[in-house]
């Protein structure tokens, strides 16, 4: 394929910092210029984007990371993905007479998890002092950044609905009264005061201060501010009705982050880290499960067959996503056996040439009745209507406007992180007053009834979309990822593929044309199926579009560099770095040396 790129790859030895926002990059960059590791890096990062990208994520959302570190030689996940409050039972739900939970509002709300996460990685695996990654947050959301189009955007096709039904939305987003205009400096002064405040955490050591802010999060100031607002609303959702929360004080004063390992598997010589069952992480692993029968490499990587082929891979691990993931915390996953050689192989004899209009998961011994289920759940008219899909706007909106933001850091010494945060979008909940920033909507991936992996339940975790990776292979590590939803695995899946198999520089891979399916039942509210249909970028040729049509596929043609917000960062046996981001949106940048 060609060898044009839209920029170069970047290289170094000293550090790698990647982000779907150039401010966020940089600050990032600018902890490891100042003797920070990876993990004090990506922390400040992280609160940077959530001022910078607030359409995509807040202090309130989730977020899971994996990461390596250099000085216990191990790989781990690091899980901020709150749980389903206690009062959050089926039967509330069905007393309310909805069929789904709604995309946005106070009732699909679960324990906010970022800034526990984000906590616990710093106290843990960093070096810096909380006021030190916390300060480039507090100054953009005090003095101000350029607002970028799409949050201007986003704001203006919300103004109206902000100033009638989330008046302190208004306040924040509106704060004069109307929509910001693209590009000028926005400011958050709620925002940058509550972060100062938590900054300002007192303790004898580094880490009693961030315990101190733990507390002050989960117990103290922030938790009063939404207690004191929760006690007395009622807020308009999706649904066009009121609804109060069922979130309780006790259920965030119990919960924290924590860690666990990794579920891995072996592809062509590099050993894939991703996120268990709690996320859609494993939805990669078996789509690269049922793809190593075939023989990519021979194939055109931008060609009609490998587009094919990955689809209807990627069709066949999604409808087993759909009926057998959950939390393995409170629900059996058949993990064991949805990765083993055996169903793979079997799984593979059902791509052919052409495309498979059926939903398609597998029959796991044992756990028939999940895959009996998702097939009600797919023919399902869930009474709705069309409505936009909520990650993360709403259905006043017409346009999705974004997804979530990514993240990619490696040091000098080797650590390395990689982390999606989303949640807390400025669409997804009215602003907590006085801490400038909302709740989150992620309740909205449980089910409405019982016996499902996904089904509501007290302290389950919703089977987020979040996904980030960690790959290795004979001492070259790297770490990548991408904001996309449902589409996040499939655009990492296509990336890997083409890297693993073409042998890709870093940056051209990122900037070869994406392509995803839509056949699966969506994750978010309405969780739509779109039976048979794909999207994929024009530049691939109207040739491999037609031959795709020839094939059953329905093809949506996507605007040009439209598709896929990737970012990479790897490192090398002998302490190389590189990195690249994606052009698309023209924001996301890689920044090293």
């Amino acid at each position: 394929m060609s060898d044009f790129t839209t920029r170069p790859e970047i290289r170094g030895t000293f550090g790698v910092a990647t982000s779907t926002h150039w401010i966020a990059s940089a600050v990032g960059m600018s902890i490891l210029e100042r003797g920070g590791n990876a993990f004090d890096a990506a922390v400040a990062t992280a609160f940077t984007l959530q001022v910078v990208e607030p359409h995509l994520n807040g202090p309130a959302g989730d977020m899971p990371a994996i990461f390596h570190s250099a000085k216990t030689g191990q790989t781990e996940v690091l899980c901020a993905q709150g749980v389903a409050p206690a009062a959050a039972t089926v039967e509330h739900f069905a007393g309310l007479d909805l069929t789904l939970i709604p995309g946005s509002g106070l009732l699909s709300t679960v324990v906010p998890g970022a800034f526990d996460g984000w906590m616990l990685m710093l106290r843990d695996h960093g070096t810096m002092g909380l006021r030190d990654v916390m300060q480039p947050a507090i100054d953009y959301a005090r003095d101000g950044h350029p607002v970028l189009p799409r949050v201007a955007y986003t704001i203006a096709g919300l103004a109206d609905y902000f100033a009638t039904h989330w008046p302190s939305s208004a306040a924040v987003w509106t704060p004069e009264g109307t929509p910001p205009a693209p590009h000028t400096l926005f400011k958050n002064p709620d925002l940058a005061a509550t972060y100062d405040r938590l900054a300002a955490s007192t303790g004898d050591t580094r880490i009693a201060q961030i315990d101190e802010a733990r507390r002050q999060w989960r117990e103290g100031f922030v938790a009063d501010a939404i207690f004191d607002y929760l006690k007395d609303a009622e807020v308009m959702d999706v649904s066009e009705r009121k609804h109060s929360a069922v979130l309780a004080r006790t259920d965030m004063a119990d919960w924290e982050a924590t860690y666990e390992n990794t579920l891995t598997y072996d592809y062509h010589g590099w050993t894939v880290h991703k996120t268990h069952a709690w996320s859609q992480g494993p939805v990669m692993l078996q789509a690269l499960a049922i793809l190593k029968g075939f023989d990519l490499g021979a194939m055109d990587p931008l060609g009609a067959e490998f587009t094919h082929t990955v689809i209807e891979a990627m069709k066949l691990a999604y409808a087993d996503r759909e009926a057998y993931y959950g939390d393995p915390a409170h629900s059996d996953i058949p993990m064991a056996q949805l990765l083993s050689d055996d169903y793979n192989a079997e799984r593979r004899k059902l791509i052919t040439d052409k495309a498979s209009l059926e939903q398609r998961p597998g029959r796991v011994p044992g756990f028939e009745h999940l895959a009996d289920k998702y097939f009600e759940r797919a023919a399902r008219d869930f009474g709705v209507g069309p409505v936009a899909a909520q990650e993360p706007t709403m259905s006043h909106l017409t346009e999705k406007r974004g997804d979530t933001v990514h993240l990619d850091i490696i040091d000098r010494w080797g650590n390395m992180v990689a982390a999606t945060p989303s949640g807390g979008w400025l669409q997804s909940n009215p602003v907590i007053p006085t801490l400038g920033f909302p709740l989150n909507s992620r309740a909205q991936m449980f089910w409405l009834e019982h016996g499902l992996p996904t089904s509501l339940a007290p302290h389950r975790r919703p089977r987020t979309t979040l996904t980030p990776t960690l790959a290795e292979k004979d001492g070259t590590r790297m770490v990548f990822g991408t904001p996309g939803g449902d589409q996040q695995d499939q655009w990492q899946l296509i990336w890997f593929l083409r890297f693993v198999h073409f042998g890709m520089e870093l940056q051209a891979c990122t900037d070869a044309p994406l392509f995803h399916s839509m056949h699966f039942q969506g994750s978010f509210f309405p969780r739509e199926v779109l039976t048979g249909e794909m999207m994929i970028e024009p530049n691939v040729g109207e040739e491999v579009i037609s031959d795709l049509r020839g094939r059953g596929h329905i093809v949506t043609v996507a605007e040009p560099w439209t598709v896929g917000r990737l970012t990479v960062a790897l490192r090398e046996p002998d302490g190389m770095l590189r990195a690249a981001a994606t052009p698309r949106l023209m924001q996301a940048y890689a920044i090293g040396r």
